[in-house]
Formats: structure tokens, C-alpha cells, sequence
């Protein structure tokens, strides 16, 4: 009977758009670096509906090396989709997420491994020498420290790609958007536990940076997702209801006062207060309205957890494996 073959120890996951001269060297350093470790591995590239030929070169190096697998997403969904279908692909104990920009050195994932195998859930990347500009260094210490201070989760650099998770961790983590910036901190909710090791950065040589300033702004906006997932998800009347109780009584208050000046003191309400009153009445109607938006909030969330096995069909769906590739 043959021998079963070793199971895969650690998967690495590169997302890719539009980095054709990169494929190439950063394969032969993933491979180079992985092999010096000695130990049973696979790289899942993704397409990300790439324009440049990127794919093309994918499939050469796939049809050579079975350890590599490739998908194509079918259209550039972002990201976060392509993390998700590596994820998915990934048959790893431990998965190492890169860039595919060549920023990122090969190198360092036996430190990443190294801290696994310590006993961390999710090791991340601390880009501690970042080569940008003034205000974009500004920019993301900022949005760091606030990520930091929100979430509880003491790192230094959230935004980094180059991070390594235990595959039995993430697997049913919920990454859209631009979430995949945000699973060290889906995770830690989840009592997993978080460490963070320095990294190289190379100056990007090649291709075309797709992270300017103006893309990270919606860093922020996730950050609220995440923060109002983790702690209303099951229970979103705490949090609209809350609000519009606020809103209503502010409201109300305003209202009350009008009256009392009206009936004691005889004021003109439109002439001397009709600011006040404008701002009390939309208060009120607001207060309503956010109640209303929980109790429909709540019923949506009281149907999901009836359905629990009806899921609609995720983006993390929307790619095909290449055809003709071993596995």
C-alpha cells in the first residue's frame, strides 16, 4: 500500500492584480525560502482579473510546479475576495497571506512560522520602517493608533499584508469589503492571540502601487463595520434603540421647553425659538425612525438565525480554479 504523502505544512496565499515582472521573482524566493525550511508546502496565487498577462504566467509556473495552485477570479472584485478564495484553497496547518508587489521579502516567513509554532493564533507584520511620504507615514501611524486604541488589539500596523494565521482560525471568518486589514481583530474577539514581528520593506521597483492615499481612507469606515459587528451583531435594537431613545428625549425636552415658554411666559415660539423648535421636532422624528430601523433590524436578524442553513452565495464564490492543474 503506498505511502500516504505528508500532509502540507504551511500554505502561502498571494493575492495579484496587474503584477506581471513580479510573479516571477517572488515565486522563486517563496519557493527558495520555503524549501530551505524542510517542510511540505503549497503557494495559492490569485488572479484578481488581471489585465496584464499576469495570468498567462500564473498558468506556466503552475503547469511546472504541482505545489503551486492558481485561481482567476472572474472579474477584479478587490482584495479582500482574493484573500477570501485563498483561504478557501488553502490545505495548510499554517496560511501566510503576502503582496505580490515584491515590498514584502520571502525571507521573513521563518519568523512568521517561528511564532506559530510558539503558540500565536496570528502572527502580523510590523512594517517599523515604512518608505512614504510625510503625510501618508502620518496618515497610518494615526489610523493605527486609532485601530489600536478602539479594538483593543496592540499592534503597530494593521494595514499590512504579510501576516500568518493557523488555517483552523479563519476558516468562517467573514471577509468582504476590505476586511482582510481587520481579521487580527475579527479574530482576537475570538480570544485568539495576536503577536506582531518586524519585517523588511522593499521600495516598490516594479508595477504600479494600487493603495493610494485616498483608497485608505475607507480603513475607517471598516473600522466602524467591524466595531458595531462585534458588539450589536446579534442585538442591533441595543444599538439604533439607544440612539433614538437620545434622539427622541432631546427632542421632547426641546418640545416641552417651547410649551412652557408658551403657556407661562407667552413667548412667540416661531419668532423667538424657531430654531429650537425645528431642531426638536427633527429630533423626534429621528428618535422614531432609528427605533423603527432596529425592531426591522432585529427581524432580520431573528430570520437569519431560523435560516442558519440557507446562505446566500459570497463573492468568495466567484472564482474558477484553472483547469488542467494537479492537485
Amino acid at each position: 500500500m503506498p505511502e500516504s504523502p505528508e500532509p502540507i505544512r504551511t500554505t502561502v496565499v498571494v493575492p495579484l492584480y496587474n503584477e506581471h515582472e513580479s510573479i516571477m521573482p517572488l515565486y522563486q524566493g517563496i519557493k527558495e525560502t520555503l524549501e530551505g525550511v524542510g517542510q511540505p508546502f503549497e503557494v495559492v496565487f490569485i488572479d484578481d482579473g488581471s489585465s496584464d498577462g499576469s495570468l498567462g504566467l500564473l498558468r506556466n509556473i503552475a503547469s511546472v510546479d504541482s505545489r503551486v495552485t492558481v485561481l482567476a477570479l472572474r472579474r477584479n472584485l478587490g482584495k479582500s475576495a482574493a484573500v477570501a478564495a485563498g483561504f478557501k484553497a488553502a490545505r495548510g496547518r499554517f496560511v501566510i497571506t503576502m503582496d505580490g508587489d515584491l515590498q514584502h521579502d520571502p525571507a521573513d516567513i521563518p519568523r512568521f512560522l517561528e511564532k506559530l509554532e510558539e503558540g500565536f493564533d496570528i502572527v502580523c507584520g510590523w512594517r517599523n520602517q515604512r518608505h512614504e511620504a510625510f503625510l501618508e507615514r502620518v496618515f497610518n501611524r494615526s489610523a493605527n493608533w486609532i485601530a489600536a486604541k478602539w479594538t483593543g488589539v496592540d499592534i503597530h500596523d494593521f494595514g499590512g499584508g504579510f501576516k500568518a494565521y493557523r488555517r483552523d482560525l479563519i476558516i468562517g471568518l467573514p471577509i468582504y469589503g476590505e476586511l482582510q486589514r481587520l481579521i487580527p481583530v475579527l479574530a482576537f474577539r475570538q480570544d485568539a492571540s495576536v503577536c506582531e514581528v518586524p519585517i523588511t520593506v522593499t521600495p516598490r521597483a516594479r508595477g504600479v502601487s494600487k493603495y493610494k492615499l485616498a483608497k485608505k481612507l475607507p480603513f475607517f469606515f471598516d473600522l466602524i463595520a467591524v466595531w458595531f459587528l462585534l458588539r450589536y451583531l446579534s442585538r442591533p435594537l441595543h444599538a439604533f434603540g439607544t440612539a433614538g431613545v437620545i434622539s427622541a428625549m432631546l427632542g421632547f425636552l426641546g418640545a416641552i421647553w417651547l410649551v412652557i415658554s408658551k403657556l407661562l411666559y407667552g413667548v412667540s415660539v416661531m419668532q423667538q425659538h424657531g430654531p429650537l423648535m425645528i431642531a426638536s421636532a427633527v429630533l423626534i422624528v429621528a428618535g422614531i425612525q432609528l427605533i423603527a430601523l432596529g425592531l426591522l433590524a432585529e427581524i432580520q436578524v431573528r430570520h437569519y438565525h431560523q435560516a442558519q442553513g440557507r446562505h446566500p452565495s459570497s463573492e468568495v464564490e466567484l472564482y474558477r480554479q484553472l483547469e488542467g492543474h494537479e492537485q
